[in-house]
C-alpha cells in the first residue's frame, strides 16, 4: 500500500485525499517495534482520511519528546498521541498543547492522567506482568535467581508491569528470587552489555525477563555466547522476527507481545473519534483491531500473545 502519511523524519504528508484532521503521533524512539506501530498508524490514516504526522524523538531523553511535541504544536495538529518516556516530564508541555485546543491521548506508555484524555494500553498491566513471571516460572521449574531487563526505570508502563511481576512471584513462586533490575534505554548495544554483565555478576542466574523489545534478543545472544542454553532461560516482550532464531535454537523459551500494528491503528482511530466527540466504550468493535475494553480512562486493546518455537513462524512483524 502506498504510504499517504507523514515520514518519521519531517512530518510532511504525501499526496492523499484532503484530510479532515491532522493527528500527530510520537513514539518513544525508533526501533523495530515502533516501526511496526507506525505502519498501523499509517494504514489507519489512509482508511479514515486523516493526515498523520509521525514524529520520532532523537533519543529516549524526555526533553527530545518535548521538542517533538512542540514541533507538532507549531504545525497546528488537531490531536497528539504520545508514548511517554517519562510520566511527569511531559505534563507541562502537554498542558500547553491542551490550552491551544489540541486533544491529547497517550498510548503504549502513559503520562499523569491530567495531561491527557485517555490512555490506549495494549493489554491489562496486571495480566501482562503476572503472565511474564508465569512464562519464566514454567521455564525454570519455579525456582532460582532471575533478573529483569527494563527499557527505562522511569517508564510508567514498564514499572506497572514490574509491580505485578513482583506480586506474582511473591504470591506463587516463593522459591524464585529477583536479584536485579537493569535499564537498557531501549538500546540494543546497551541491552547486550547489560545481559552479559548479568551473567557475569550472578553465576547462579536461572532466568532473564525482558519487558521491552530489545531485552530478550540481547539476553538470548548473551546466553548463546555463554553456551548456557538449558541453564539460563530467556522470556519477555519482543517481536517474533527478533526472537525467531533464538526460540528455534533454544536460547530463548517464550516471547510475548501483542500486535504493534493494531496498536498504531487503534491509536489513530481513537484520536480521530475523540476529535469527532466520540469517546471509547467497553466492548466497542474497531475495524481491523477487534473489540476493545474500557477501564475508566484506560482503553485495553486485547490479551497478550505468546510466541514459542512451535508457533513463531506463523507471524511476521
Amino acid at each position: 500500500m502506498e504510504n499517504p502519511s507523514a515520514s518519521a523524519e519531517d512530518g510532511v504528508a504525501a499526496d492523499s485525499p484532503a484530510p479532515h484532521y491532522r493527528i500527530g503521533v510520537v513514539p518513544k524512539l525508533s526501533n523495530t517495534y515502533f516501526d511496526v506501530v507506525k505502519q498501523g498508524a499509517q494504514e489507519a490514516a489512509w482508511d479514515i482520511d486523516v493526515e498523520l504526522l509521525y514524529k520520532v524523538p532523537a533519543s529516549t531523553d524526555p526533553q527530545d519528546q518535548i521538542e517533538a511535541i512542540r514541533d507538532l504544536m507549531e504545525q497546528k495538529v488537531d490531536a497528539i498521541a504520545v508514548s511517554a518516556n517519562d510520566p511527569q516530564a511531559l505534563v507541562p508541555v502537554l498542558g500547553e498543547a491542551k490550552q491551544m485546543g489540541i486533544k491529547i491521548i497517550t498510548w503504549d506508555a502513559d503520562t499523569e492522567p491530567e495531561a491527557r484524555e485517555f490512555y490506549v494500553n495494549m493489554v491489562d498491566p496486571e495480566t501482562l506482568g503476572r503472565h511474564l513471571i508465569d512464562t519464566l516460572a514454567w521455564s525454570i521449574g519455579e525456582k532460582g535467581e532471575f533478573a529483569i531487563m527494563t527499557a527505562s526505570l522511569s517508564a510508567a508502563n514498564q514499572n506497572e508491569w514490574i509491580k505485578w511481576m513482583k506480586a506474582q512471584r511473591q504470591e506463587y513462586y516463593p522459591n524464585m528470587k529477583l536479584v536485579e533490575i537493569v535499564p537498557t534505554d531501549d538500546a540494543p548495544d546497551k541491552a547486550y552489555d547489560a545481559a552479559k554483565e548479568l551473567l557475569k555478576k550472578h553465576p547462579n542466574l536461572r532466568g532473564i525477563v525482558g519487558n521491552a523489545s530489545v531485552g530478550p534478543p540481547a539476553a538470548a545472544q548473551a546466553v548463546k555466547e555463554a553456551d548456557a542454553a538449558g541453564r539460563i532461560s530467556v522470556v519477555g516482550l519482543s517481536t517474533p522476527n527478533l526472537m525467531r532464531g533464538y526460540l528455534h535454537e533454544g536460547y530463548a523459551q517464550t516471547a510475548t507481545l501483542w500486535s504493534p500494528k493494531k496498536l498504531g491503528y487503534l491509536t489513530v482511530v481513537l484520536a480521530r473519534n475523540l476529535l469527532l466527540g466520540q469517546t471509547p466504550y467497553d466492548d466497542q468493535p474497531v475495524e481491523k483491531v477487534g473489540n476493545i475494553r474500557v477501564n475508566g480512562d484506560m482503553i485495553i486493546m486485547g490479551a497478550p500473545l505468546d510466541f514459542t518455537k512451535d508457533n513463531v513462524d506463523q507471524y511476521d512483524f
